[in-house]
């Protein structure tokens, strides 16, 4: 049995998400301005709240989402989103359902603030001394790009918008969210429809997050993140009923969604440009 659940508290239930909300909106604001900040609050409102929901469908017990200001430690002002599931889940469908329906909504919102985003930016050269982060591009954006805005000559390149930032930060936490590991969404929807090898797959996934290491620093923190989350999933309380086919074709479109929103390096920065810049910094002492 579950331990009993606190009794109701207005700061616990409400209080704390509410200004944690305003918070990150903030953050956000003082990142990017206000369309970065309405944006990405909308992505990350829609993937939390399609958890938030539909465990609330199934009577799962789950707080309302966290959001997670970060002021000076992400260039969008935030470090995303999470809620808290605080029973177990009934079975297999409900375990798809509530981990599918949060990469798809916010997907599905992200996708018109792409086509804003990429109407926003404009095109300028690229000189080799230019300051600014270059981003990595998911396949979803570089087709988006082509289908509105043709061939970026060459010697150019797109600098994006606050709305432009906001999709594309959308696309990566859709992607990260949709590895198949433990209990990210992935985790959940790789378990729901193959339970019997969601452990080998998990691992394998644990594995080549670590390895994507070698392209650039970026994925040293979030392969750390996964080793503490841990690569196994806990069992439903049913998970004999099966799953219908409706569900396994929602998550073909997952593996489809996770596809066009992965990017390898998402911030282009090689492990020669940080030696490089360690060396500089030694030597100008």
């Amino acid at each position: 049995m579950p331990p009993p659940r606190p009794a109701p508290s207005l700061w616990r239930d409400y209080g704390r998400h509410a200004l944690l909300l305003v918070l990150t909106a903030l953050s956000m604001y003082l990142a990017g301005g206000p369309l970065l900040a309405l944006g990405l609050l909308a992505i990350l409102m829609s993937h939390e709240m399609g958890h938030y929901l539909f465990c609330r469908y199934y009577r799962v017990d789950a707080t309302l989402p966290f959001f997670i200001p970060a002021p000076f430690l992400s260039m969008v002002g935030t470090l995303g989103a999470f809620i808290r599931i605080r029973s177990p889940i009934p079975h297999r469908r409900a375990l798809f359902d509530i981990g599918a329906a949060g990469p798809l909504a916010g997907f599905a919102v992200c996708l018109p603030v792409l086509v804003l985003g990429v109407q926003e930016a404009t095109v300028t050269p690229t000189a080799p001394d230019r300051l600014g982060i270059f981003l990595g591009e998911p396949l979803l954006f570089q087709g988006m790009v082509h289908w509105m805005r043709g061939e970026i000559p060459d010697g150019m390149t797109l600098s994006l918008g606050p709305l432009g930032l906001a999709a594309w930060f959308g696309l990566f936490v859709t992607a990260l969210n949709l590895i198949p590991i433990g209990q990210l969404d992935g985790g959940h929807i790789t378990y729901s429809l193959l339970p019997r090898w969601a452990g080998k797959i998990s691992k394998v996934g644990s594995w080549v997050c670590l390895a994507l290491i070698y392209f650039g620093p970026n994925w040293i923190v979030w392969s750390l993140l996964l080793r503490v989350l841990g690569r196994r999933h806990p069992p439903t309380l049913n998970d004999i009923a099966p799953v219908d086919r409706r569900r396994a074709w929602l998550g073909i479109l997952s593996l489809v969604v996770f596809i066009l929103c992965f990017v390898p390096n998402p911030i282009i920065v090689s492990w020669a440009d940080i030696f490089e810049a360690v060396r500089t910094l030694v030597t100008s002492r």
